[in-house]
């Protein structure tokens, strides 16, 4: 993906994780609804007609890719809104049962800051980053524990969880499990075995603005806002239908491609791993080399600032994350790297998208050696 602004004429985006470029069909699809789904679907004119038309019809494409009921959908201003509604209700619909949330380490902090609700139990992870299954077990069949939650793949290694076996050991306890599943969705199967779910659509190319969550029937759920409909999962107000509509489209187009990306993608961040291990010394690629995702790659290298490194890439013509992508504003160490046991300090997030090329990656591979080198230089080292 080339756009202006770098000295070379050429930028090439590597940020997919926190957010993918808009897919050329979802603006389309946000440009056609703009003039036709600007009115309130709940009214009963002809205009809110038609905007209900718009807002049922992409509510059963995405609930179809999903494969879950509509009515079990809502959408919502965020993945992260989605993400914290599915915890805070979750919670809120279990009193009776307890208020403890058990969840691993390497949660989104929106999802950890919302589990402090209640009483939060942590569970730890391995060096790949993969969810420790027997502490998981003892942790949700305590006393007191309402819900549980696990994300499907880590947003910063990009190791896969083990969702269904994690879910299997909730079911026996009784007790339901969320699932974070903002990196998977649009990219890769969704895991079985959990009783709600959310997602971000521009993580899969969709615009910003735009959350999914999925209650299933019979998971008790209790609205953390004030509204009439209390046990129903929606957000108050009036969606944002053109963002909804085109969220949808650029679901439908991405999961149509998911598999034949997967394979070019994996290929691709196989060759950063073998690169990069190979020309930059003193350096840890973290997260589980074949159960990860597709698209993303996280190393540290020792004795380098990781802001540094972000800023020389980018004065370099690349944009990549560096640091925990959900805190990175706070210049705190990743708490996933952290519970992984891994170097925290001096890491690098690559996540590839649909417009990466070959050409992106190897330009990106011949450069980052020397700044890295420069970096360490600078520090006496």
């Amino acid at each position: 993906m080339d756009y202006t602004g770098d000295p070379a004429g050429a930028h090439a985006y590597l940020d997919a994780a926190s957010a993918a470029p808009m897919h050329p069909v979802a603006r389309e699809a946000l440009l056609a609804s703009l003039a036709d789904g600007w009115a309130d679907p709940a009214k009963l004119y002809a205009a809110g007609r038609r905007a209900r038309q718009l807002h049922d019809a992409a509510t059963a494409v995405v609930a179809e890719i999903l494969g879950v009921r509509p009515d079990e959908l809502s959408f919502w201003p965020s993945g992260t809104a989605a993400a914290q509604a599915a915890v805070l209700g979750g919670l809120g619909g279990r009193r009776r049962a307890g208020r403890i949330m058990v969840h691993s380490a390497i949660e989104h902090s929106a999802v950890l800051h919302a589990a402090r609700a209640g009483e939060a139990v942590e569970v730890g992870v391995d060096r790949l980053g993969r969810l420790d299954l027997d502490a998981w077990s003892a942790a949700v069949g305590g006393a007191g524990v309402a819900l549980a939650g696990l994300i499907s793949a880590s947003h910063e290694v990009g190791t896969i969880q083990p969702v269904a076996a994690a879910g299997a050991i909730c079911a026996e306890a009784g007790v339901p499990l969320f699932v974070d599943a903002a990196q998977t969705v649009g990219r890769a199967g969704l895991p079985s075995g959990w009783s709600l779910l959310s997602a971000s659509a521009h993580k899969w190319g969709g615009p910003p603005g735009v959350g999914v969550l999925v209650v299933r029937k019979g998971v008790r759920w209790l609205s953390p806002y004030p509204q009439d409909d209390l046990y129903r999962p929606g957000h108050p107000g009036v969606p944002g239908l053109p963002q909804v509509v085109s969220a949808a489209a650029a679901l439908r187009a991405v999961t149509g491609a998911a598999a034949a990306e997967s394979v070019r993608l994996s290929a691709l961040v196989d060759r950063i791993r073998e690169r990069v291990a190979a020309t930059v010394p003193d350096v840890e690629i973290v997260g589980d080399p074949v159960g990860r995702l597709p698209h993303l790659v996280t190393f540290s290298c020792l004795y380098v600032d990781g802001e540094a490194l972000l800023h020389a890439l980018d004065r370099h013509g690349f944009a990549v994350s560096s640091g925990s992508s959900c805190m990175s504003s706070t210049l705190r160490p990743s708490h996933v790297l952290e519970a992984m046991g891994v170097l925290s300090h001096g890491n690098v997030r690559v996540s590839l998208h649909r417009e990466t090329t070959a050409a992106d990656v190897e330009r990106f591979l011949t450069v980052l050696p020397g700044l890295v080198a420069d970096i360490r230089k600078e520090a006496g080292l």
